[in-house]
């Protein structure tokens, strides 16, 4: 494309914060520390989780730079940066987290594939950009369309950026035309990240930003937007990232069984305590994050000091100074929450935590119950150890 290349090796990679914990040199995916998560309500770009299945592409020439919009339109087109920032400017707190958020501990109880993420491959931004509804509505697709005029129902993004799965392929992912074209779902285009222009490991100059929904619906690099008639056929759509039962192993897998994975479930975790923590015994304060997908609201998140006999409800915020209400138009809908408890260790205790969602929905109890052999979607309670140390 012009403008815009993919290396086809990791020797332009962008720097990156020392502090981050990598888990894949090339590709690069790295996590913060599980502190730093909720050391701000808004993420810091440079601890924001780093997840990319290629070398890091690169812009030569930003005037050259387009995204082509074709497929089922009567008028394909090619959308350069200077047209995108004419439209309506749109800024959008949400969290992104990555659908194997959490997979190193589900891989304790069967091995499963997959990079090792901890509990810190989710990050909480401002996203600046237009939104797809109006970008769509430029070529002919009304807001709140279900199928295009030329039958159309779905959208897929195409990166620039080549990876392995696609057998050196561009990175796609799709989403349903419903959501595309309804200005409530806050589907963007983003140029900005926290007031700030893109940088290159989230998807300088242009991503998509699909709120609610895992992390990997919202391409980087942005190379072009079809309009097609059924779900996109690539691997991350079609052989990766579906939710399968424990029964499920890859001697028996049937990837055409189960629908691609779109909305997240309700998650927390706690950040303020390591896995094992040797500490004095007294007061304690647990503080983490707790989000849920699809605009869903965290109406409860509930502590446990002795392993989940007994529970006591933490404080909720998001903007200093706002009280949080999960329903309330004051509320970021597609961001998490950060929640805090304070609790007596008298002796060596796990602690746990669990959240419950403004539908009801709950964290399941144990990991054993949702394993699955892509090791995505661990949302089961999360328990740290205390020991005390006399």
């Amino acid at each position: 494309m012009p403008g815009l290349t993919a290396p086809f090796d990791y020797s332009h990679e962008p720097p990156r914060h020392p502090a981050l914990l990598v888990n894949s040199k090339e590709p690069f995916n790295a996590e913060p520390h599980r502190s730093a998560l909720v050391s701000s309500y808004v993420t810091p770009v440079e601890f924001f989780y780093k997840r990319n299945h290629g070398p890091v592409p690169i812009v030569d020439d930003i005037n050259k730079y387009s995204v082509s919009i074709r497929g089922l339109v009567e008028n394909a087109t090619e959308l350069y940066m200077k047209e995108i920032l004419k439209l309506p400017k749109h800024a959008v707190t949400a969290t992104l987290q990555c659908a194997g958020n959490r997979r190193t501990a589900m891989s304790k109880t069967r091995k499963v594939k997959g990079v090792g993420w901890d509990i810190g491959a989710l990050g909480n931004a401002v996203w600046g950009g237009a939104k797809l509804a109006d970008v769509l509505e430029l070529i002919g697709i009304p807001k709140y369309s279900r199928i295009s005029p030329l039958g159309g129902k779905h959208v897929e993004f195409v990166s620039i950026d080549k990876c392995k799965e696609e057998n050196g392929g561009p990175y796609k992912s799709s989403i349903p035309l419903s959501q595309a074209t309804n200005p409530e779902a806050d589907v963007l285009l983003a140029y900005e990240m926290n007031g700030e222009t893109l940088n290159r490991d989230h998807g300088y100059p242009l991503r998509v930003i699909v709120p609610g929904v895992i992390g990997a619906r919202s391409v980087k690099w942005l190379d072009s937007i079809n309009i097609i008639a059924e779900e996109c056929q690539g691997f991350f759509m079609q052989r990766d990232y579906k939710m399968f039962p424990p029964s499920v192993d890859w001697d028996n897998i049937d990837w055409s069984t189960r629908r691609p994975q779109m909305d997240f479930p309700v998650q927390s975790a706690i950040c303020s305590l390591e896995e094992v923590n040797c500490v004095k015994p007294g007061k304690i304060t647990v503080k983490g994050y707790a989000v849920s997908g699809g605009g869903r609201g965290i109406e409860r998140v509930d502590v446990s000091i002795d392993g989940g006999k007994t529970w006591i409800e933490a404080s909720k915020s998001q903007k200093a100074g706002i009280p949080y209400v999960s329903d309330d138009e004051s509320s970021d809908k597609w961001a998490w929450i950060l929640f805090e408890a304070e609790a007596d260790i008298p002796e060596s205790t796990v602690i746990v935590a669990k959240a419950v969602d403004i539908t009801g929905n709950i964290q399941p109890e144990n990991v054993e119950v949702i394993w699955n052999l892509r090791g995505i979607l661990n949302t089961s309670w999360h328990r740290v150890l205390v020991q005390i140390a006399h």
